[in-house]
């Protein structure tokens, strides 16, 4: 069963040997010393930032890290985004990764974020839908994005994280559930 907590000050080191790992460092293009980790991940920690960054726990161990944020909070990302498809009112998005090499390719991934959209659903009544822009060359992350239910509902060019990739984007879309209608769940 995946659990969560916020992230704390005390997690930055792992955060920043997680972000160290060839497979994290390749997507998300990050410094991951103390002090880049501090800076980047201490607002939301201390609740003076709106995104919000829970670690996934599998057997009350982390092994990844998804943050999550109302898009709505980032109007130039809303911008970007709008430019290549529909931002409805209360959009979220989500960002994530698995930390640890050894729990990456078990199936995981699609369980992690379709936890997190359970999570979503429950203490984010405003959310209408969760957004994620993935670099397509970024196949796992798109992938893992379907099997947790997301369906693909553009494509085009957005700024990457990483610029040595091109700025083509899949686009991945989940709505909310109709009320009182839940699929099953991998965590459940």
């Amino acid at each position: 069963m995946i659990t969560w907590r916020r992230v704390h000050e005390r997690d930055f080191p792992l955060l920043g040997q997680w972000l160290a790992q060839p497979h994290v460092a390749r997507w998300w293009n990050q410094e991951h010393s103390i002090e880049a980790v501090t800076r980047d991940f201490g607002p939301s920690a201390a609740g003076l930032d709106p995104t919000e960054d829970h670690l996934a726990l599998l057997d009350g161990r982390p092994f990844g890290l998804v943050q999550r944020l109302r898009l709505a909070d980032e109007p130039r990302y809303v911008a970007e985004l709008s430019a290549v498809t529909d931002v409805p009112p209360g959009a979220m998005s989500i960002d994530y990764l698995i930390g640890d090499l050894r729990h990456v390719g078990r199936g995981l991934g699609p369980r992690m974020i379709e936890s997190m959209l359970h999570k979503i659903w429950d203490e984010h009544p405003q959310a209408t839908c969760v957004l994620v822009p993935v670099v397509a060359a970024n196949r796992p992350s798109w992938r893992a994005l379907e099997k947790a239910g997301f369906t693909r509902v553009a494509e085009g060019d957005l700024e990457p994280d990483n610029p040595i990739d091109d700025r083509l984007h899949y686009i991945q879309r989940i709505d909310r559930p109709v009320h009182g209608v839940r699929r099953p769940t991998a965590t459940a």
